[in-house]
């Protein structure tokens, strides 16, 4: 069984047991959360797929941390001009660990 859901202004696929690097949740390490944004549900050879959002579909995951990804290196650069211009970014993230999917 899995499911497709939507947080972040992300879609990810996931199944139980599985360990999604999602954005940045407000809520604490070890807590547990409610994602209700399902956008497919398949089990088998049964598929369902909302319009957007799948009735009832919800699946519940824990925090496991929250964290940092590597750092994306951004370089603007104009030829013939001396002028090259260096930034870097560093995305917050949240760790889930899904638990179960319902619908």
């Amino acid at each position: 069984m899995y499911a497709v859901i939507q947080t972040g202004g992300k879609q990810y696929r996931v199944a139980p047991g599985d360990t999604v690097r999602v954005e940045k949740l407000d809520a604490e390490t070890g807590a547990s959360v409610e994602l209700d944004k399902v956008l497919m549900l398949a089990k088998d050879d049964d598929i369902r797929v909302g319009t957007p959002y799948v009735d009832g579909g919800r699946v519940s995951a824990t925090i496991k941390a929250h964290g940092r990804h590597k750092k994306v290196k951004i370089i603007k650069f104009r030829r013939r001009k001396h002028h090259m211009k260096r930034q870097g970014h560093r995305q917050w993230y949240t760790e889930l660990e899904i638990n179960e999917i319902n619908g």
